[in-house]
This record gives structure tokens, sequence and C-alpha cells, in this order.
């Protein structure tokens, strides 16, 4: 792949904050390889060995969402393989990256304070005087070099452009200049060949992009500016990308990210060579799509398929998507596939038809409900997710009311809720007038969190409490402490549910409970089990609080056993079942870990 990288390097006689006498950015401390291989605390020692030349540590924070995190690791990966390892310490790094987010003021304003406070910290030498201050990722490509005036940053380095890194870095390095930069996007970069370095390889779950920029442009949206057009990685890197993650690494969740990950379509030469013709329809009735594709390839359902298909007990999400491309295909798919989980992030942005079409999202109100519809009569137990914008330009009061009786009609498990922020380049910044002020924006902003909180209260109430959920344990809980350990996981519907362990961790097990046949055994028999991070455990929810739920652990069991028991089930049958094991194992209503076991 060519692409065509822009660099400016300039050279300084005078800086505001350095002398001019930089010579090298390596600390003259009296440090030697061995020093850093020792102290640098780099989460994944395995996976840094390199055949390059030590050449100085990093340290990265990132902001913003999945796909940064992705990035991050991606970033790690290239820079272990280029002789660069990672400090925990922002104070030891010889280079200090920040990954960012540009989707909104706020958090291009985060970014703002840190870069200040690090220049204040190399002033008054908490930090090393000559590090290299680097910004990565979208708020990168979006400003370019006005990041690089008043001498907050040294290196400027966009979201395609992350091989470019070393490079860059050694000429910063070596070649004594003083500023660095590569915001090229490009129509081919997925980084389908590089294998992202977790930071941490205890994590039971990992994000896998698989796409890679975005095509809807919506009027409100900066992401297609940022993240260049829509590209999607070919199926084949993906799976081989999981199959590594959960057998070596033993994830037991993964989620497929992309701008806009459900319309993916790999149309490689091997894609196109293999599947010549489908006949898959991506937008449902009512949904426009700007996007005209080719029949051959491999489609997001093939995907989804192929990456269920790897192991039964390795549970599936995806994120973030668009309404338009929710065909009948990929919800009946879901149904059939009991480890691709029920939980579906349709962004609605707005309940008003005018609306909606100011922003450019291609579907009407009746056409976003009628596919809620759809969703639920295939997926009965499934849960939904979505975002929205409070006062778009020229929102009226009679639109706002939409978006709140669109809440209420829907019941949304979780929601992200946000005050319009406008952004350069976009289509509303170029052809409309951000006119709603400001504590307008604030109050239709507190009305829909407001009703958001009341509707999934109620809803969880209603619908989880007293329900058996399979939770994948992720470990301790914040909360937790001696004496009263709690645990968190989360369910199939991406619901957060905290629950007691026992001190010694000991709890039951499908064998311990269950006969050949299925059945509760008459006589329990003494816990044989001990819980830990990524196991699939049982628990009965007893408690709502907003979206976070709070119940009792009955066992530990795996996804395909719970999924044969028949207790998962919101048929009337399943529930009582549910019912019947709960009220024979004789828990309390409270967990404690005397009764749990766990």
């Amino acid at each position: 792949m060519k692409i065509r990288r822009t660099i400016i390097l300039r050279r300084q006689l005078t800086s505001r904050f350095f002398s001019t006498e930089r010579q090298r950015r390596l600390p003259d401390d009296g440090k030697v390889l061995q020093h850093f291989l020792s102290d640098a605390q780099s989460p994944s020692t395995a996976t840094t060995t390199s055949l390059q030349p030590y050449r100085g540590t990093f340290h990265i924070k990132t902001y913003g969402c999945q796909m940064n995190v992705n990035d991050t690791d991606i970033v790690r990966s290239v820079l272990f393989q280029a002789g660069w390892q990672e400090t925990l310490q922002e104070h030891d790094a010889t280079v200090l990256l920040t990954n960012t987010c540009a989707i909104r003021e706020n958090a291009e304003t985060k970014v703002w304070d840190r870069l200040k406070q690090l220049r204040a910290l190399q002033r008054k030498s908490s930090y090393n005087r000559n590090a290299i201050v680097g910004v990565l990722g979208c708020m990168a490509e979006r400003l370019q070099q006005d990041l690089l005036h008043d001498n907050l940053a040294d290196l400027v380095v966009g979201p395609d452009a992350y091989r470019d890194l070393p490079r860059l870095l050694n000429t910063l390095l070596d070649e004594e200049e003083d500023q660095a930069f590569n915001v090229q996007l490009s129509l081919e970069e997925t980084y389908a060949d590089i294998q992202p370095v977790r930071r941490s390889k205890e994590d039971v779950s990992a994000f896998v992009s698989i796409q890679r920029g975005c095509a809807n442009r919506c009027s409100f949206c900066i992401v297609p500016f940022t993240r260049g057009h829509e590209r999607s990685r070919p199926k084949q890197s993906i799976l081989d990308e999981i199959q590594q993650l959960h057998f070596e690494e033993k994830v037991k969740e993964v989620t497929l990210l992309g701008q806009n990950v459900n319309s993916y379509h790999d149309t490689s030469e091997a894609a196109r060579l293999a599947r010549p013709h489908q006949d898959y329809r991506m937008s449902n009735e009512g949904f426009r799509s700007r996007i005209r594709r080719q029949d051959a390839g491999y489609f997001f359902a093939d995907l989804l398929a192929a990456v269920s298909d790897i192991s039964p007990e390795l549970r599936v999400r995806f994120t973030s998507p668009h309404p338009k491309d929710y065909p009948t295909t990929l919800l009946t798919l879901m149904a059939e596939r009991p480890n691709i989980c029920q939980h579906l992030h349709m962004p609605a942005q707005s309940g008003s038809t005018s609306m909606l079409q100011r922003m450019k999202r291609g579907y009407t109100r009746e056409a976003y409900l009628q596919l809620m519809d759809d969703v639920h009569t295939i997926l009965p137990d499934v849960a939904i997710s979505s975002d929205f914008i409070a006062g778009f330009c020229g929102e009226t009061e009679e639109e706002h009311a939409d978006t709140l009786s669109l809440m209420e009609h829907v019941r949304y498990d979780q929601a992200y809720m946000f005050a319009y922020s406008m952004r350069e380049k976009t289509h509303a910044h170029r052809t409309m007038h951000d006119n709603v002020p400001e504590d307008v924006k604030q109050r239709r902003l507190r009305e829909i969190i407001d009703v958001f909180h009341r509707t999934v209260q109620a809803k969880n109430e209603e619908r989880e409490v007293g329900r058996l959920r399979l939770v994948l344990v992720e470990g301790e809980s914040k909360r937790s402490q001696p004496g009263n350990l709690r645990w968190h996981g989360r369910t199939d519907q991406n619901k957060r549910l905290v629950f007691a362990v026992a001190e010694d961790r000991q709890c039951w097990t499908d064998d311990d409970l269950f006969g050949q046949a299925g059945l509760l055994k008459d006589q329990i028999p003494k816990a044989t089990g001990r819980i830990v991070p990524g196991d699939y455990a049982v628990v009965e929810v007893t408690e709502a609080k907003g979206h976070t739920l709070r119940g009792k652990l009955l066992w530990k069991t795996s996804l395909a056993r719970f999924e044969a028991s028949g207790l998962s089930g919101i048929d009337r049958d399943s529930k009582e079942r549910a019912a019947s094991v709960t009220r024979q194992l004789s828990l309390p209503t409270e967990p404690s870990a005397r009764l749990v076991q766990c």
C-alpha cells in the first residue's frame, strides 16, 4: 500500500520553553540500557521483543471511544516492534503520547489542558525536560499544525499514520528537529497485519477493529473528516486475531468495532472470489443509504456468523452501528446464536422527523419505530442503547418533545446523551447556525437524562428483578471491601451486575447442583468451585439501581450449559423453572458470604 506521507519538520532558533541546546532527547542521567529494561513497566513484556535497537520509553494516555482504545493497542504494537518500551509512569517517559477525541468541544478541552499541564511539569523539572510530547488520533487530524503552535506539542500524528511513528520519532531524536507531523488520511489503511497489544493481558474482554472511517456524513459529525472514508478489513485477518485472543490470551468476549460497524463489507480479492454474488440487503424499508455497494464479498452477517463459530464459549458484541444497516438476516442470526449478545446499539440522535432530516440521518421517526418493533419481535429479550443530541441547530420545543416521547416509547436500557457542540468542517458548520442558546441546550439535556433515568429504572424493576442472568465475571468491584467482597460482570444484555462473593471465592458448579437429566439434586453438596475472572456465572437479579443491577451469585457454569438449561428465556416456562431453582436453593434476599458460599 502506497500512502503519501506529509511531514513538516521545523528547526526553531528559539524555543519558548527550552534552550536551543537540545542535542539528543534521551536524558543524560547515567542510565544505560539495562536500567531501562529493568525499570520500564511494560504491561506486555512477552510482546515487546523486537529486533530493533532500544530507543527509549513511551507513555500513552487515551481519551474517547472504544476505537481509540484499540488504536492505542495498535500504537503500542508498532512502537514495541521498533525498539520502544512502555512505561506506566509519565515522568519516566522519553515520549509522552496522548490519543485524542474530537467528537465534542469538551473532549478537546481536556486534551488542551493536558498539553499545558505536561509543559508546565517539564518546566518545573518534574518530568524529563527533553521528552517528546505527541498528539495522536482524531484531534490531531482535525487541528493538524495548529497543535504545534505555542510549542504545546512536538509531534502530531493522525489515525491513519501510526505506522510512521517510529520514523517520525527517530527524526526528532536523531536529527535534532523540533517538530514533526503526519496527518495523511488513507483510502486503504486498516492495520490488518498488525496484532494489537493490549495493556493488560488479564482483561477477559477485548476490542477488535473490523472497519475504519465512515461514509454517512451526518450533518453534526466530524468523524468522516478525522478518520476518513469507510473501508473494511479482510475477514480472515479478523478471524485470525480473534482466534489468538480467545485460544492463546484466554479472552472470553470480543467487541467488533467500527464507526459504522454493521455496514462492514469485505471486498478484497479473496472475498470476491469466494462470494462473487450475494443477495444481501443491508438497509430496511424507510432507511436511505448514501453508498451503492457491489454484491460480491462478505457482509457483516457473514463476519458475525464466522466469529460466533470460533467457539461456543466466546461471547460476541459489536458497536457502533447505524440503524439503517439492520437487515432481517442480521437480526435472525442473532436470535439463532446464543453467543452473540442480546444487545443492540440503535443511535436515534433525535425523535423528530424534521430534525432527523436536518441531521441527514437517512430515516424518519416512523421508520425507526418500525425497526424497533421488528427487533423486539425477533429478539424479545434484547437490550437497546442509543445516542441523543440536545439542542442541534434550529431545534424547536416541539422537536425536543418528539425526542422525549420516543424515549418514553422505546424505554432504552442505556443512553449516551449530550448537548450539541458544533464541529468545524461538518455540514452543519458550513450550512447551519448553532442558534439554540446554551442554557436551553442544558435544560433540554437535563430533561432527556431525567426521562432516561425514570424509564430505565422502571424497565429494570419490571424485566430484570427476579431473573437469572448469565454474567461474564470481570473481577472485584471498586466498592468491594475486606469482609464484604463485591464482584461484578456484564450480562448478555451488557448490563453491569454486582454481586457478593465469599472471602475464599468458593461457589457451586453445574455438577454440584444438577444431575445427568439437568434436574436439581435433592441433596446439595458443599461447593467445589472457585470463582475467577473470566468465568461465566449464574446470578439472580435482586435489585435495580438505574442501569446497574445487583444480585446473588448462584453457581458458575459455561455459556453452552446455561443455554441448554432453559433458564434464560423470557417465556413463562423458563421463568417458572428459574423461580423453582431459586426457591430450592433457598437463598436469602440479601447476599451473604455465609449462605451464598462464593
